[in-house]
This record gives C-alpha cells, structure tokens and sequence, in this order.
C-alpha cells in the first residue's frame, strides 16, 4: 500500500514542517492531515489569563507547563489581537492559518466539547489571509516548543 497521508503536528507555534516536509508531500502527492492546529489549546483563549483548574496544563500529563512561557504567552496575546482585528477567536484564526497553505488537506481540531467543535468550524468563514495579516503574524507564530512528538519522530 503507497503512502497516502501524513500526520504531523503542525501549528503557529509549532512549524518544523515547513522546513522541507510539507515540500517533500507535495512532491510525492502524498497529504498532510495536520494535528494539534491549536497547540493543545495554546493557541485558544483558555491561558490568556492564567490557567483554569481544570485544564490540561493544571495537570500532571502530556501537556508541559514550560510551554506557558511568558514568551509563548506574549506571542499567543499578540497572534489573539490579530485574531480579533479579523473578527476571527484566536483558535478560529489558528485553525485557518493551518488551512492557508494548500499542501495540508485537512486539520485535526481535537474538539472537547460541542461549543467548542461550533468554535472551531466557524474558522471555514474565514481562511483568507492577506500578505500583510501573514507577514505581520508571522512575527509571532514561531517555534514555541510545544512539538512534544518531535523526539519520537527523529531518526537515530
């Protein structure tokens, strides 16, 4: 069976597939179905204020609470005032930001809730991004340290 699709995580703050990968799909006609589009919910209005009681982060488990960074926090502020200037929550712009590029044919949103699913396809109402929304985000949506599967993904 030919390789049809790729699962990578892939997200603003999370953007290793964009140094060759995405290229390499491209050119073996092969998908990316890109997971983690918001950064385990870095990337959505939950941390802009501290860390609910009930988060992922409050917890022991898969999410480091290195990734709350004053830095990661600073870009994701600023990457949500850019999401508000488009009348866009910020996980909408997150989740269309991963669409812009043609090469990712789809993206995996991990929904925990229904509202939080309505949320989430509301990004479809808006996937445009001009040159000057992608140059100015782009200051901001850079590596964040939030790949937790990059060391399994590595080749020894």
């Amino acid at each position: 069976m030919p390789l049809l699709i790729h699962q990578p995580s892939y997200s603003m703050l999370n953007r290793w597939v964009e140094d060759g990968l995405l290229d390499t799909l491209a050119d073996l006609g092969v998908g990316c179905i890109a997971f983690s589009a918001l950064a385990q919910g870095l990337l959505t209005n939950k941390y802009l204020n501290g860390v609910p009681a009930d988060a992922r982060a409050a917890k022991e488990g898969s999410f480091k609470s290195t990734v709350l960074s004053a830095d990661n926090l600073a870009r994701v502020r600023a990457l949500d005032g850019f999401a508000q200037n488009r009348g866009q929550s910020l996980a909408q712009m997150a989740i269309a930001w991963v669409l812009r590029d043609p090469r990712v044919t789809s993206a995996l949103i991990g929904a925990h809730s229904v509202a939080q699913l309505d949320d989430s396809l509301k990004a479809l109402d808006n996937l445009a991004f001009t040159v000057e929304e992608l140059a100015a985000i782009d200051q901001h949506a850079t590596e964040g340290g939030v790949d937790l599967w990059r060391s399994q993904s590595r080749l020894l």
